[in-house]
Order: C-alpha cells, then sequence, then structure tokens
C-alpha cells in the first residue's frame, strides 16, 4: 500500500491573521445565501468508497442523473455499499453499458475499473474505510493516485463521506461563483480551494463547509448560471464586482 501517515492531529498550518474584512468574507456570502435558499437539506454521509464511485460518476452530470446510475450499478451488478466488488469485476464494457446516461461513459468506465482494482491491490480488500486514522493531506493524497481523482473528488470523498473532515469540493459550479465574486485570485479548483480555506473561519467544521459548498452550488444552479446568470434580484448582487463591472461596461457603451 503507498505510504500513509498514522499522524492523525487535525493541526492546520499556520495562517497570518485574517482582517476583519477577510474574516467576514465568507461568513457574509453564506448568511445572505442562507436567507435566500433557506437551510439546505442535511447530507446522510455515505462511507467513503460509495462516495468515491458517485464522485467519480457525477462529474459534468446533473444530480438526479448520478444518484440514477448508483442505482443502476446496485441493480445491475448486485452490489452496493460494503459490496463493490461485483463492479470492480465486471468488464469495462460491462460498466460502461451500465452507467451509460452519464456524461463521457467510455471515460469514467476504464477509470473506475482500473481505481477499484488500485485500491484493492494497494490495500488488500476493497474498502477505504481505514482512511478514517490517517491525515485528511495524507488520505488526499493517496485519492488522487487513481485515474480520474483530482482535487475536486477526494475533496468531496473527505468532506462529504462519513470521514467528515475539513475541505471544501471545487466543482465547476462552486469556481464559477468564487470568482465572479473575486473572493479569490482566478485560479484552477486546486488552487482555489486552498486560498478559499485560508478564509474559512476555524469555527466551521466539516458540516458546515459542506453547507456552504451545498448553498454556492444551489446558487450557481440557479441563479449564477454559467450562460445568462440571473443578476436581477441575485442576493450576492450588491457584492458582485463582476455584474458591477458588467453594469459598467453597459453604460458606457
Amino acid at each position: 500500500m503507498a505510504e500513509l501517515f498514522t499522524d492523525t492531529s487535525a493541526t492546520e498550518p499556520a495562517r497570518r491573521p485574517l482582517t476583519a474584512e477577510e474574516a467576514d468574507k465568507l461568513p457574509h456570502i453564506h448568511r445572505l445565501l442562507l436567507g435566500h435558499y433557506g437551510q439546505p437539506k442535511e447530507r446522510e454521509p455515505w462511507d467513503p468508497l460509495t462516495q468515491l464511485i458517485y464522485s467519480l460518476l457525477s462529474a459534468r452530470t446533473k444530480t438526479p442523473v448520478s444518484h440514477q446510475v448508483m442505482r443502476d450499478l446496485e441493480r445491475r451488478f448486485n452490489a452496493g455499499p460494503g459490496n463493490w466488488e461485483p463492479v470492480r469485476d465486471a468488464s469495462v464494457d460491462e460498466i460502461e453499458k451500465a452507467i451509460a446516461i452519464v456524461t463521457f461513459p467510455e471515460q469514467k468506465a476504464p477509470q473506475l475499473k482500473a481505481t477499484l482494482q488500485g485500491i484493492t491491490e494497494r490495500y488488500g480488500s476493497l474498502t477505504l474505510d481505514f482512511l478514517a486514522k490517517y491525515r485528511t493531506d495524507k488520505i488526499r493524497a493517496w485519492l488522487e493516485q487513481f485515474p480520474g481523482v483530482g482535487p475536486k473528488t477526494s475533496g468531496a470523498v473527505v468532506n462529504f463521506s462519513t470521514l467528515r473532515r475539513r475541505a471544501l469540493c471545487i466543482d465547476s459550479h462552486h469556481l464559477r461563483v468564487a470568482q465572479r465574486l473575486c473572493i479569490v485570485p482566478r485560479a484552477d479548483a486546486a488552487t482555489t480551494e486552498e486560498r478559499l480555506m485560508r478564509l474559512v473561519p476555524e469555527t466551521w467544521d466539516a458540516a458546515m463547509l459542506d453547507e456552504h459548498h451545498a448553498l454556492v452550488k444551489l446558487h450557481a444552479q440557479t441563479m449564477c448560471t454559467f450562460n445568462e446568470p440571473k443578476c436581477e434580484g441575485c442576493p450576492l448582487l450588491k457584492i458582485c464586482p463582476t455584474r458591477q463591472r458588467n453594469v459598467a461596461e453597459l453604460k458606457l457603451s
């Protein structure tokens, strides 16, 4: 198995003190979104392996479709939480047929099979429950050695699953909102997460980070969409530099 350290301390690297404005940036956004959308439904965490499978398959795929695919996998292979070996042992063609409704099934099928095989080879059995005794950064580095697993997926596994660690899953929705609000400089998902985590209050636990992500994602899907964002009525309108800049440019033109 790839090396993992048994240091389970939850300490994070020392950070420079935030200004009052910086310290309230994410909480202010959170309050505005919470006031507009209400409390998100509380998540019922899956085990880490089930969450990994879901996160691999759900990329660029709508949530209802992703949930349907998980049901399709369970039904087709008589598999499920605690018993994903039948999916691991199926052929790539069989897996691709079972996940045909997701985006890019021809890419995800071999990635899923290789990842499930890789976990088995490195640990000795198909489970990720053992990760609970390791440090969050080591868990993520270990997961990201497998095909298709990047910072977004590893962030989802450690935060959304029963591991329940402090992390932000920076998907395309969260990235878009963060960039339009100019919370941090424009960068890729991994760098954006690192910069956002510096702004996360120390009091926010894993569940709070999950709630924050859920609100930002909902906002991106309903109002701050990729094409034709619905800026009128947006709860973040007054603090959105992108909208203010666009309005100014329209007035000039």
